[in-house]
């Protein structure tokens, strides 16, 4: 069962150090991570390997350097059967305050050009094509998402995003369709913060401004069969330090992969085909 894996891989102090090292810092090759622990480089990999096979970690290759993003979609599915409905209110407020006095600062060796990537993996039991279906299909986006996207994937193309129930419409030149693959790969640069969405949201004009003047992040969806599963990670890449934007995306992600997978699995999907 995947939680036994789950739990199997967190039994450990020495993955759990090391999911703490990618708390503390995402996106770290094999050797940063071993650096922090007092064992062999082959060793820390082994780990790695246990933690991977649970879901807890996922690796995104760039260039040569293999990274190790900690995954926290086995953690929020176990918090949803055991603890949820039961503290979840309390426990969120005391994580959030742990996660603030426990930021990391940037050092001075950090550049202002630094970014860092949001990375989540989950396994839908579903085909690919019907998944890719769920990612890109106004019928079905509507249903989970509650919004829907306004293009034909051309690479290269401009889309727009459109929130029906919100009557808003974003769209401008920097929301572009990067790659389409179907059934394994879609890229698209995440879309703006215009005023009537941000005052649907209840957002206030400081935050939108400071929002807008972000680079914009790039969203890549990957998705490779996995048995009777699909593998989907979602990579949202580009964040600098101090993002306004990315607190707002660690936390929407999750809800809507998880709102992605049950839609599917329910076979909800059924109704809008």
């Amino acid at each position: 069962m995947v939680d036994d894996d789950v739990f199997r891989a967190l039994a450990d102090p020495s993955r759990r150090q090391l999911l703490d090292d990618l708390r503390r810092r995402d996106g770290q090759t094999l050797r940063e991570l071993s650096a922090g622990l007092a064992m062999a480089r082959q060793s820390v990999s082994k780990h790695l390997a246990v933690l991977e096979q649970a879901n807890l970690v996922t690796t995104v290759r760039r260039g040569r350097e293999k990274l190790h993003h900690l995954n926290v979609e086995p953690i929020n599915a176990l918090s949803e059967r055991w603890i949820r409905q039961y503290e979840q209110g309390r426990i969120d407020a005391i994580t959030e305050l742990k996660t603030a006095l426990e930021s990391r600062t940037m050092t001075d060796t950090e550049t202002e050009t630094a970014t860092t990537d949001f990375v989540y993996t989950t396994y839908i039991e579903a085909p690919a094509e019907l998944i890719w279906r769920a990612l890109t299909e106004p019928a079905f986006t509507r249903r989970y998402w509650g919004m829907e996207f306004e293009t034909d994937w051309t690479p290269g193309e401009n889309f727009a995003i459109i929130h029906p129930d919100r009557g808003v419409r974003i769209a401008d030149d920097r929301m572009v369709v990067q790659d389409y693959q179907p059934f394994t790969r879609l890229s698209y640069t995440w879309s703006g913060y215009p005023k009537d969405f941000t005052d649907s949201l209840g957002y206030d004009e400081e935050f939108r401004l400071t929002a807008e003047a972000e680079p914009r992040s790039t969203v890549t969806y990957e998705l490779s069969p996995s048995g009777d599963q699909t593998r989907l990670t979602v990579t949202h890449a580009g964040f600098r330090p101090g993002s306004v934007v990315l607190p707002d995306i660690e936390r929407g992600w999750p809800m809507v992969l998880s709102w992605l997978k049950t839609y599917v699995e329910s076979g909800r999907w059924r109704e809008d085909a």
